[in-house]
């Protein structure tokens, strides 16, 4: 069955074109927001509270716990292609080559998430060498989830308002998993002996303890979500040609490189990717250092997920209306603007919570926009190589975007080391101060404005119409 793109909704089961999909109904809408929901449970709870585990638990140098992160996250960037090319030259026996990855990975992965927040009480360096090796086992199994999380849209529809619909709602999920992995964190925490009742660590077994049974909740209901996305879902749209020949490595690198949309795409999502990261990884050192409580991370998350929620049910008719490169200039701008006031005076309360509600809004309208680009950037590299790639698609951009991330995980880590940040210190010297609020202001509004850059080169629905024009005059 042939595949389309952009503007699909409205020309489906016109005659003489392609052949579209049926509609999806909303059980399976809901099927990949639940697969999001566990997915970003893990994803927010970890990168909030993953580096702040690291120094002030398990007490590890910042510079360490840097070094930690960044290893993890090239090796998760590594293995990204790897797992996916595996995934394009693989059919499981019923058939597909996605889906049933939701079903096996799953449990598997929530252990990973268990090991990635124990104290097993080891010496300083054995910890070390126990958490990367932890942190890699981790990142391996949230690979083989990601791919039908990321690739399930492409695969499930050919019909562009159903795909964007999907990615509405798994960005739905996603919030819904954020809430979850971070504002229901501090009160679980709280719950289980890891803090106290201001919202601060206890310090020791407590502590170790408490994260342990959070992280083993959150395993537990991804495995949940996982389960309830494979159930759910199905696998609708087949390949131009369903041949089992493997293609090579060299050839799938020559079908993403020709695609200009894919590397275009591939720095948006990287983009996205260090923006979200800033605030996610700062928020907790913010809140404990400049407000005086760790608590205090949790009213901005909220903040951040409701700005998030709310935007997602007006990003498609925005879209409707201006168009998908004017609704990405669009969010782009909203990062920008949102940093100029916490910018003037990154002390003020009210300013650090329009931070948080603009970027809720920017990565919403960016998430959305950037997985619909992922879904027709699939129907165009098989409408000029003539085999489908939708594993690949997503976990080959993700490589590039990981390695970005790792590297402003480096850079984050190393400019609070330069700054004389110091766990062990209550009270922090000003320049680290200055640097976390840099962090927050200055570092994610400049790649924003580098997004804006990015945007412009950007024509995935041009291209897309193009190739819907070509197919129905060749049908």
């Amino acid at each position: 069955m042939e595949q389309t793109g952009s503007a699909s909704a409205e020309t489906a089961g016109a005659g003489g074109g392609p052949t579209f999909t049926p509609r999806i109904k909303l059980v399976e809408k809901l099927g990949f927001c639940a697969i999001s929901t566990s997915s970003n449970i893990m994803y927010q709870f970890r990168s909030l509270y993953y580096l702040f585990f690291l120094t002030n638990v398990l007490r590890i140098d910042i510079l360490w716990a840097g070094y930690i992160l960044t290893i993890g996250t090239i090796w998760d960037a590594v293995n990204d292609p790897l797992i996916g090319f595996w995934a394009v030259n693989h059919k499981f026996k019923n058939g597909e080559r996605v889906r049933p990855l939701a079903l096996w990975a799953s449990f598997p992965w929530a252990v990973t998430i268990i090991l990635i927040f124990t104290d097993f009480g080891a010496s300083n360096r054995l910890t070390i060498a126990i958490a990367v090796i932890a942190y890699f086992v981790y990142e391996l199994f949230n690979t083989y989830v990601a791919i039908p999380y990321n690739s399930m849209g492409s695969l499930a529809t050919n019909v562009d308002a159903d795909r964007r619909s999907i990615n509405v709602f798994r960005n739905i999920g996603g919030c819904l998993g954020s809430g979850i992995g971070a504002v229901a964190c501090l009160p679980l925490l709280t719950l289980f002996g890891a803090l106290d009742g201001s919202g601060n660590l206890k310090g020791g077994a407590a502590s170790s303890r408490g994260f342990v049974i959070v992280a083993t909740l959150m395993g537990v209901i991804c495995v949940i979500g996982c389960l309830v996305h494979y159930f759910t879902t199905r696998e609708r749209v087949k390949p131009i040609n369903d041949e089992d020949s493997h293609i090579s490595v060299k050839e799938v690198t020559r079908m993403l490189v020709r695609c200009r949309s894919w590397i275009f795409n591939t720095m948006y999502v990287a983009l996205y990717g260090m923006i979200n990261l800033l605030l996610m990884s700062c928020i907790a050192y913010y809140a404990t250092y400049i407000l005086k409580s760790t608590a205090a991370a949790t009213v901005f998350q909220a903040a951040y997920l409701a700005a998030s929620v709310a935007a997602s049910f007006i990003i498609a008719p925005i879209d409707r209306v201006i168009g998908r490169k004017r609704t990405m200039l669009l969010g782009a701008a909203v990062f920008i603007l949102g940093k100029i006031p916490f910018i003037i005076d990154p002390f003020s309360v009210t300013f650090m919570y329009i931070n948080a509600v603009t970027t809720g809004i920017g990565v919403t309208i960016t998430f959305v926009m950037f997985n619909t680009n992922r879904n027709n950037i699939v129907d165009l590299i098989e409408w000029k190589d003539g085999r489908r790639i939708d594993g690949l698609v997503s976990t080959a951009d993700n490589l590039a975007a990981k390695l970005a991330t790792a590297g402003a995980t480096l850079a984050i880590t190393s400019a609070l080391a330069a700054s004389g940040f110091d766990a062990n210190l209550g009270v922090q010297p000003q320049t680290a101060i200055d640097a976390i609020n840099a962090l927050l202001g200055w570092a994610p509004m400049l790649l924003a404005a580098l997004m804006l850059v990015v945007i412009f080169f950007l024509n995935v629905e041009r291209e897309t119409k193009t190739m819907i024009e070509e197919k129905s005059a060749a049908s």
